[in-house]
């Protein structure tokens, strides 16, 4: 099971390299964006895959593949903490704050949603 994680790493790692330069590249540096946009789609992606998963369209293989190793390597909780420090340190608290709430509250959602969309039947009915 380790080479399906092992394949998708090497696939995440180079996508969030590319992504990030060219978000920097069109939006600037001054803010985060390209690792927001990075970790958002990563969850999204993530709770897709979780939700196909648990109603058996996804196989174990494909969620260690895409999951583990494409999701893990893509997605970047470092390089989160680490902006966000700096943007503490250039005195853009707001900013920093911002950056906090848009990727661990939206992060959360956006699994979680798709989560849902993957599983209809798990939705809850009012």
């Amino acid at each position: 099971m380790w080479w399906p994680v092992a394949v998708g790493a090497l696939v995440g790692s180079p996508c969030r390299f590319l992504i990030d330069a060219v978000v920097s590249r069109r939006l600037g540096r001054a803010q985060p964006w390209g690792t927001l946009l990075i970790n958002l789609s990563g969850s999204a992606i993530l709770g897709m895959l979780a939700g196909l998963l648990a109603r058996g369209t996804v196989t174990s293989s494909d969620y260690a593949l895409l999951g583990i190793g494409f999701c893990g390597s893509f997605t970047t909780f470092s390089t989160f903490v680490w902006e966000t420090i700096a943007l503490v340190e250039n005195r853009q608290v707001r900013t920093a704050a911002a950056n906090v709430v848009l990727s661990v509250v939206f992060g959360v959602a956006v699994a979680y949603g798709t989560f849902l969309l993957a599983t209809p039947s798990a939705t809850p009915h009012g």
